[in-house]
């Protein structure tokens, strides 16, 4: 039979990978926290309807790239691509809409593409959401927040923000026709895919990765010459906050980003470390989503986290915190007929130092096995128990990794010797 395997671009998350994951998403969780934001967790499907009106018809995302298919009673149903549109209906449909609202939420997102370094089919997402606040001192709040996320995981000299601002929806329309007229007298020089965007979405051509493309925007008209006058303002505001909060950034007139629902302000943070997947972190504002799905008009900003690209990244840096690769502190071993005692002191040790990772161990074995399985699990050290000191309620410590001796203790003792 023919062995069965993950899904290509659907990777295992194996234990040795775990703890650096489990850093990530701790740090971030926290970090959140700390700013106020509170977690939502929305369903993995959603009514496929959502996906197609709330990130656009002519996206890739919806065109290409969404795992959709009809349900047993025959709705349409797609596994989430991004967490924004959920996070929206979520908020719509609890009520969550009456006051400011600043959310986050992790889990995995699905897309259809070609799998590659830092970009898989499965991937996993933190994403940030807020609602119903409309100043520029919002955006440059998750900005800020961000920008300490770096500094806090060691890689805030390989991060560099791009900022742009798409204006309101009347000064895209102007700046969309100036750009259709300019490309349209130079679509044969265009690749194929602007070709195809310029009647559908032209906005998009501007991310296009083929080189000629990008020449011929050397010259297009400019995005920021058409911003209305509250967006202007809205954009100069933020930068003056990033300013005095000491985040720097670099106007990039050329980011639009791939979703429809995107207004005024847009931002990548990207790195030159991954090679072509530089774009770790992005968002945007979205004012008019909440209304384009059916309810009252309400203010929105938010951004999405890459965290595959984020743990490429610090490995790739080499900047991860040391003992990572440690998953227990100690590891006891039982020597003779004690397993019942062993296994009960582990329990009164777990109660006295609730900080300590401990394994039992368990199955059988001789010492010298068990001291070889308590060496390969990276302990500190090994707590032996054999008959002698179960009868008397102690516990012998060996230590792995440093030159002391060994010692034999009370158990109601150990815990002053092994925080000492």
């Amino acid at each position: 039979m023919k062995q069965l395997r993950a899904i290509r671009g659907m990777n295992d998350l194996l234990p040795t990978q775990s703890p650096v994951w489990q850093y990530v998403e701790s740090t971030v969780s926290e970090l959140f926290a700390r700013y106020g934001y509170s977690e939502i967790r929305m369903p993995l499907l959603e009514a496929t309807q959502l996906f197609s009106r709330a990130v656009g018809e002519a996206t890739d995302i919806v065109e290409k790239e969404m795992y959709t298919f009809e349900d047993k009673s025959g709705d349409s149903v797609t596994l989430r691509p991004e967490g924004t549109a959920g996070a929206v209906r979520a908020a719509m449909q609890n009520s969550l809409l009456a006051s400011p609202q600043r959310l986050w939420y992790f889990g995995p997102m699905f897309r259809y593409e070609r799998p590659q370094k830092g970009r898989l089919r499965q991937f996993h997402q933190f994403g940030v959401e807020v609602f119903g606040i409309e100043g520029p001192d919002v955006d440059a709040e998750i900005l800020i927040m961000t920008a300490r996320l770096w500094k806090q995981l060691g890689i805030a000299e390989h991060v560099t923000l791009q900022l742009n601002s798409l204006g309101n929806s009347a000064s895209r329309a102007a700046y969309r026709e100036a750009l259709v007229s300019y490309l349209s007298e130079r679509k044969e020089q265009l690749d194929e895919d602007s070709q195809r965007r310029l009647e559908r979405n032209p906005l998009r051509i501007l991310d296009s990765k083929n080189p000629q493309t990008q020449e011929l925007l050397v010259d297009a008209p400019c995005l920021l010459d058409f911003l209305d006058e509250e967006s202007a303002a809205h954009f100069d505001s933020l930068k003056s906050f990033l300013d005095a909060a000491g985040v720097q950034y670099t106007i990039n007139p050329r980011l639009v980003r791939g979703l429809d629902y995107y207004g005024k302000t847009v931002f990548e943070w990207v790195t030159d470390s991954l090679g072509a997947q530089g774009t770790v972190c992005a968002g945007g504002r979205y004012d008019g989503l909440v209304e384009q799905l059916g309810g009252k008009p309400t203010p929105a900003v938010g951004f999405g986290l890459g965290v595959e690209r984020l743990v490429l990244m610090l490995e790739t840096l080499e900047v991860l915190p040391e003992g990572l690769d440690q998953p227990v502190d100690a590891y006891l071993v039982a020597v003779g007929d004690v397993q019942s005692a062993a296994l009960a002191s582990a329990e009164q040790i777990r109660d006295a130092l609730p900080w300590l990772r401990l394994q039992t161990h368990c199955g059988g074995g001789s010492f010298k096995s068990q001291m070889k399985k308590a060496d390969k699990s990276n302990a500190d050290f090994a707590l032996i128990i054999g008959e002698d000191e179960a009868a008397a309620g102690q516990v012998t410590v060996k230590f792995l990794r440093a030159e002391q001796p060994q010692q034999t203790v009370a158990l109601a003792d150990l815990p002053a010797l092994l925080q000492g």
